[in-house]
């Protein structure tokens, strides 16, 4: 049990005792540093069932506390707040039962529901870029905690195969390209479609500057340029299933994924199924048409099929265009009936997709719940903001992006620098140092890309990032690296389990376990909000806590052998929970740095 469920038996027993009162709850807070204390109970919610006055509540409940529970060592009471001391006996004890836990912080299986985490799910137009990094470190770094808070997780991608992006890609090609593939030009496949798409756009606003020459207004050349006119005939005869059309599809898909897989490897995520627009969209279309027989869905006189969400507070949404093709409505919701379909303990979704498309989450959840799908009460869209650069905003189309590959090398060779500045790498081979710059540049772009609260914006800083001093992953791994040289050189192989007799806690080392106890809970808040950014800040703080712990304490140097056995203890226990925690947001920790 935590020190709060373990004091909120004794206080609720403490009322009982001394008012012949049941309180529901007890409201704790963190002691402020100006008084003495480990842990604040509220006195005031107690008046519900307690009349009197707070001050004189408190100082019973805290003198019960004294007098009848042999953790409690002290108490005092400012106006409405009980600030209760515990005895080392506590930490100590607490201590000694999660130390040789190399799990600590997680939970195994509590749920025989799963939850499906969506990530990544990139148009196979472009390779991915910095926008995409973000997305993907968040949808595996959720699904890390959620597998550690008890949950069963699948991980899953769809990926949007189908429609004009592609196209416009594959007739960019056809004109452009002679017949170059990755293998000829030595480029990833990704990387090089993307280049077609960048060429599409650029002959297309060509094509629109002449049609304004010749007297079109600017609307109507975007509309009538001969480049956009083909690539929506060739999107027709893909759905339209034309043999050449799809297999030139298949052939350019097929080096985008292959690019993908690549980058999935180099930042260290993976999924357990991956789906298709081209394959779902047409469960969706059947969907429609079941909708359609029981009124949820309705049909205009042009033959559009739509959705009236007026009454909910929304507007109507097209689920079907007048030519009878799918929108990204239809085939989301194709999409999701499938993966229930697939995964039948699937009890709900979690969608990583940027708050852009926070209105479309927000029908398509609510179009599958008026389809009468139990699970869909459980679906969250877990919304975030975008990625900026000191340069400002991204544009795939322009070639403005910044390739997702070429950042993860570039965070590798800055960490190749700043170590070398630092040059306490002699004694690494090229192997092993290369190893370590790749470990330092992702640890420092996940985390501080996960730090961040996902609803908010990042401007994206690669140097900040990694800077081995303040609330970086570098700094982080630094201290990691600080105590596993720590316990090589107190060579210490079965640690002696020492007892509140024996040693008499620091200041510091009461306040390192009782971070140390936060854990758990902030795996199952992280996990409840979605939210990696409580993982990494909490680990911050436990970092913070340690070394001041190493600046004040004789660790090595301690007066006795029980002393200098827990404290060695404790430093391996904090750096097993960094790498616990670090684990869940997907970023390695170095033994040597």
């Amino acid at each position: 049990m935590t020190l709060q469920e373990t004091l909120e038996l004794h206080v609720k027993a403490a009322l009982k005792a001394l008012f012949q009162a049941e309180l529901e709850s007890v409201e704790f807070q963190a002691t402020r540093k100006e008084f003495a204390g480990d842990i604040t109970v509220v006195v005031f919610p107690m008046l519900r069932v307690v009349k009197g006055n707070p001050a004189v509540i408190g100082e019973q409940v805290g003198q019960y506390l004294l007098d009848n529970v042999d953790l409690v060592k002290g108490f005092n009471v400012v106006k409405g707040f009980l600030n209760i001391e515990m005895d080392d006996s506590y930490y100590i004890n607490f201590f000694n039962a999660i130390k040789a836990n190399a799990d600590y912080g997680f939970v195994n299986k509590t749920d025989d529901k799963a939850v499906m985490v969506e990530y990544s799910s990139p148009n196979t137009n472009k390779p991915l870029h910095l926008g995409h990094v973000r997305n993907v470190l968040l949808g595996y770094s959720v699904s890390e905690i959620l597998k550690a808070s008890g949950k069963k997780v699948y991980k899953t991608q769809i990926i949007n195969d189908r429609g004009i992006h592609i196209c416009k890609s594959m007739l960019a090609w056809q004109r452009f390209g002679n017949g170059e593939t990755p293998e000829s030009t030595e480029l990833k496949g990704d990387k090089l479609v993307g280049n077609y798409y960048v060429e599409f756009d650029k002959a297309y606003k060509k094509e629109i500057s002449e049609l304004v020459v010749n007297g079109q207004s600017e609307d109507d050349a975007k509309k009538n340029a001969p480049i956009l006119l083909e690539a929506q005939e060739m999107l027709r005869k893909w759905e339209a299933g034309d043999k050449e059309v799809v297999a030139l599809w298949e052939k350019m898909n097929g080096w985008v994924y292959d690019g993908f897989e690549e980058t999935y490897k180099a930042i260290g995520v993976d999924f357990d199924k991956y789906y298709y627009e081209s394959q779902t969209y047409l469960l969706g279309k059947e969907f429609v048409a079941e909708g359609l027989k029981t009124g949820v869905f309705e049909k205009d006189p042009d033959g559009s099929v739509w959705c009236d969400l007026t009454e909910d507070g929304l507007d109507r949404k097209i689920v079907l265009r007048s030519d009878g093709t799918a929108v990204y409505m239809t085939q989301d919701i194709g999409t999701a009936i499938q993966r229930i379909k697939d995964f039948p303990d699937v009890g709900g979704m979690v969608y990583t997709v940027g708050n852009e498309q926070d209105y479309h989450f927000k029908v398509l959840f609510l179009i599958l719940k008026k389809l009468g799908f139990d699970w869909a009460k459980n679906l969250y869209h877990l919304s975030y903001g975008m990625v900026d650069l000191p340069s400002g905003k991204m544009k795939s189309r322009e070639g403005t992006v910044v390739d997702a590959d070429d950042l993860i090398q570039e965070m590798a060779d800055t960490a190749e620098e700043i170590s070398k500045e630092l040059g306490k790498l002699e004694d690494y081979s090229e192997e092993e140092k290369k190893s370590l710059y790749k470990t330092i540049g992702l640890g420092a772009l996940k985390y501080y890309i996960l730090k961040v609260d996902p609803k908010k914006r990042i401007l994206f800083d690669p140097k900040e990032s990694i800077d081995f001093q303040g609330n970086t992953g570098p700094f982080i791994q630094y201290t990691y690296a600080r105590i596993q040289s720590i316990l090589r050189k107190a060579n210490i192989d079965n640690a002696v389990t020492v007892s509140a007799s024996e040693v008499s806690l620091h200041e510091k080392e009461k306040q390192l376990i009782k971070q140390l106890e936060q854990f758990p809970e902030v795996i199952q808040n992280a996990a409840e909000q979605h939210s990696p950014a409580l993982i990494a800040n909490y680990t911050y703080d436990l970092v913070k806590d340690f070394n001041s712990f190493y600046q004040n304490v004789s660790i090595l140097g301690a007066d006795t052998n029980a002393e200098k056995s827990f404290r060695v203890e404790l430093s391996k226990t904090v750096g097993q929970t960094i790498k616990n925690a670090f684990s869940v947001l997907g970023i390695g920790v170095p033994e040597r740095m």
